[in-house]
């Protein structure tokens, strides 16, 4: 598939078959995740895949509204900031998140970005505790990398 062809075929797709996705390509997604640009080539984005069925249904956990699709993916990539290497890192993650799912789609697979990064849990209080707090606790994150995004990624059943 050419590259015009991956930008036209993108799209949300929130429901996927239960077929596994093979290991081998979520290491290929993330290769293709680690040269999108950055910020003066700081490189402060990175990766997390989650491949493991408990922690994706937590994760599809982390918002009251908009993050229960996590629970049928077959796969999923957290895009983390590293804010020691850059006060930039929020928009580097944004573009690496973009890479990583034209990647999914010239696989043939399908995705779609829950955002977590400054998101409430719930959305009746917004000041309370974020989605982002709730993936770094969950996933163990080290101080200073920053959960961005959580991608979902499977074969998928819907066009």
């Amino acid at each position: 598939m050419d590259f015009l062809e991956v930008i036209e075929k993108r799209r949300s797709i929130r429901k996927y078959s239960d077929r596994p996705v093979e290991k081998e390509i979520l290491d290929a997604i993330v290769k293709v995740a680690q040269t999108a640009p950055s910020s003066r080539n700081c490189k402060s984005s990175a990766f997390m895949i989650i491949e493991d069925r408990d922690t994706i249904d937590a994760l599809s956990q982390m918002r009251d509204s908009g993050s229960a699709l996590l629970s049928g993916a077959q796969a999923a990539i957290v895009v983390m900031g590293d804010e020691s290497k850059t006060d930039l890192w929020v928009d580097n993650c944004a573009i690496s998140a973009t890479f990583v799912q034209l990647a999914v789609t010239a696989m043939d697979l399908a995705s779609c970005w829950v955002h977590c990064n400054g998101r409430p849990r719930l959305k009746a209080d917004p000041e309370g505790a974020g989605a982002d707090e709730y993936v770094a606790e969950l996933l163990g994150i080290k101080e200073g990398l920053h959960p961005y995004c959580v991608i979902a990624i499977g074969y998928p059943v819907e066009e």
